[in-house]
């Protein structure tokens, strides 16, 4: 056979599939319509089109660089493994994942890239119904820009979750976690899919999920009762005891007598190895606040590695603008009476910060990696600002009804 007529043959099967997931995702938008009055399916129409394309730059980008994908297509489909035998955590994870598709259903490199932009894509559909089910207030940043519409299009954000590999996954996963741990009772498949999925990628993020989780639960201000928050505990720290060796085993400290020393062994260790990739970041000598800030918003302008970086530095840029809108006093009150989810969001996403810069000294990897995460302080910063509106919204209320008063006395 031609290779011209395979891949007009690969080209066929590909846009088939596009036309699958697209009828898939209108079926998915009209119950979530459904089950939610706020969903807005022309919002989520747009945003999948946007991430399509981003689907596409990956997949260009991919061609001329070296890319992970590459050999998460070619492992699963050249070794001679059954698929039971890739079953475990992060890597293997990923080619157990992809293993029934590229052998029993026969799904092309290209193919397996617009699967996973599509899995990608559910985690936005997810962090939108997180977002907007908690928040129904509408708030305008720089303006006159709708600050989750500006969230949701943030084009890093859906760069790294636009191909195959564990971006779009965990992404996913963390999303669906999110959405679910508002009401674990009536959510609970889609609360253990996210907590599995994050679990399998990267079970040392499935232990700081479980960490925020706990705080957010036992200093959350809300609906749930005592009761509820000790059994919630119980199950985290069960989980935690049973899955401690799969979870220490990514750091290759399952056997260690002493954790604390072993880990910051690890740590240095790793973090020289990455410093010595191209865009090497020598942080030994920073500050703690320093690397923190490193992780948060580099690169800016003035050490961007090429285009994406330029296009990052924009984002970050974006990042510290919305950052500065809760740097004052009453944040601090705000968190201090907040409900669970803000209070987990905050929790997660510091932890994950600390504890990344101990080891990320390239600029590349932290773009990469620190896109798990920011949906949570960006949930944070959102909820702030409504709670704020919500605020002003009442002492004017207050106001009208006080001249109101007053009027009626007159």
């Amino acid at each position: 056979m031609d290779i011209l007529e395979i891949d007009f043959i690969n080209l066929i099967q590909t846009s088939l599939l596009l036309l699958i997931l697209f009828f898939i995702n209108q079926h998915i938008f009209s119950k979530l319509q459904l089950k939610h009055s706020f969903f807005n399916k022309k919002l989520m129409n747009a945003l999948s089109f946007y991430h399509l394309a981003f689907g596409g730059i990956y997949y260009v980008y991919a061609l001329f660089n070296r890319s992970d994908s590459v050999r998460y297509y070619n492992v699963p489909k050249n070794i001679n493994k059954g698929w039971l035998d890739f079953f475990g955590t992060e890597t293997t994870f990923i080619d157990f994942i992809s293993y029934p598709f590229i052998n029993y259903l026969g799904f092309s490199y290209e193919m397996m890239m617009l699967l996973f932009t599509w899995v990608g894509f559910m985690g936005f559909v997810y962090a939108y119904l997180f977002f907007k089910e908690n928040i129904p207030l509408d708030i305008k940043v720089f303006k006159k820009v709708d600050l989750l519409t500006l969230i949701l299009f943030l084009p890093n954000m859906h760069f790294w979750t636009a191909s195959l590999g564990k971006g779009a996954l965990i992404f996913l996963g963390l999303m669906l976690f999110g959405y679910a741990i508002s009401k674990p009772k009536e959510r609970l498949i889609t609360l253990l899919i996210g907590s599995i999925l994050v679990f399998y990628i990267r079970p040392h993020i499935f232990l700081i999920l479980a960490v925020g989780s706990l705080i957010g639960f036992l200093t959350g201000v809300g609906k749930f009762t005592w009761k509820q928050k000790s059994f919630a505990v119980g199950i985290c720290i069960l989980s935690l005891v049973l899955l401690q060796n799969s979870i220490l085993s990514v750091v290759n400290l399952e056997n260690s007598n002493d954790l604390i020393s072993d880990f910051l062994k690890f740590t240095s260790h790793r973090a020289d190895s990455l410093s010595t990739a191209g865009s090497g970041l020598n942080m030994a000598g920073y500050s703690l606040p320093e690397k923190i800030f490193s992780f948060w918003f580099r690169p800016l302008f003035f050490d961007a590695p090429g285009i994406l970086g330029l296009i990052v530095s924009v984002e970050n840029l974006i990042y510290i603008l919305l950052f500065l809108k809760i740097v004052k006093l009453d944040f601090f009150k705000f968190i201090k009476l907040a409900p669970m989810n803000v209070k987990m969001s905050l929790a997660l996403f510091l932890i994950t910060s600390f504890a990344m810069t101990f080891v990320m000294t390239n600029l590349g990897i932290i773009i990469r990696q620190k896109s798990m995460i920011m949906y949570f302080i960006f949930f944070v910063i959102y909820y702030y600002l409504a709670h704020e509106k919500q605020l002003k919204l009442k002492s004017v209320e207050i106001l009208n009804m006080d001249s109101k008063q007053l009027l009626n006395v007159a």
